[in-house]
C-alpha cells in the first residue's frame, strides 16, 4: 500500500486558508448583528462571531506548533467585499432581518464548503480530528441559520 506523505508547507496553507475563512466568517457574523433588528438573531450572530473566532485561534496554535512563527489573522479582501456589498445593499432598502439571514447563509455556505474542501486535504490526523470537530459545528450553525431564515421568510409571506 502506498502512503501518501504529508506535506507540512501544504498542511500550513491549507489550514491557514481555513483561518482566513474563519476570520471572515467572524467578521461577517459581528456585521450581521449590527445590521439585525431582531435580539434572537442579534445573539446568535454575536455568538457564532466568538465561536469563529476560538476555532480559528484553535487554528493558528496549531499552524505555530507546524512551524509557521506568524500565522496571518486577518480575513480576505473577499470577505471584506462581501460585507461592503450588503452594506450597500441594506441601504437600497434590503436590510431586514430576512435579508440580513439571506446574507449570512452565503457566508455559512461558503465555509462549509472551505471545511469539505480542507478535510479532502491529506493532513496530520491530530489536524484532521480538530477541523472535523469544528467542521460539525460549522454544519450545524449553518442549519441553522438556514431554518431561521425559512421561518423570516413565512413571516413575511
Amino acid at each position: 500500500m502506498e502512503h501518501e506523505k504529508i506535506d507540512p508547507d501544504k498542511v500550513k496553507d491549507t489550514v491557514q486558508s481555513l483561518i482566513e475563512a474563519l476570520r471572515d466568517s467572524q467578521n461577517g457574523h459581528r456585521f450581521a448583528a449590527e445590521h439585525a433588528s431582531n435580539p434572537e438573531l442579534k445573539t446568535l450572530f454575536n455568538e457564532v462571531s466568538l465561536k469563529r473566532g476560538q476555532f480559528a485561534g484553535d487554528l493558528e496554535r496549531e499552524v505555530v506548533r507546524l512551524g509557521e512563527h506568524d500565522p496571518k489573522r486577518e480575513g480576505t479582501t473577499k470577505g471584506s467585499l462581501h460585507r461592503m456589498w450588503f452594506e450597500m445593499k441594506s441601504k437600497l432598502g434590503a436590510g431586514d432581518d430576512e435579508g440580513v439571514l439571506a446574507w449570512v447563509e452565503q457566508g455559512e455556505d461558503h465555509i462549509k464548503e472551505q471545511y469539505k474542501e480542507v478535510l479532502q486535504v491529506k493532513l496530520p490526523s491530530d489536524v484532521v480530528e480538530l477541523i472535523d470537530r469544528q467542521s460539525l459545528e460549522i454544519i450545524s450553525t449553518h442549519d441553522k441559520v438556514r431554518e431561521l431564515r425559512d421561518r423570516f421568510k413565512k413571516r413575511v409571506a
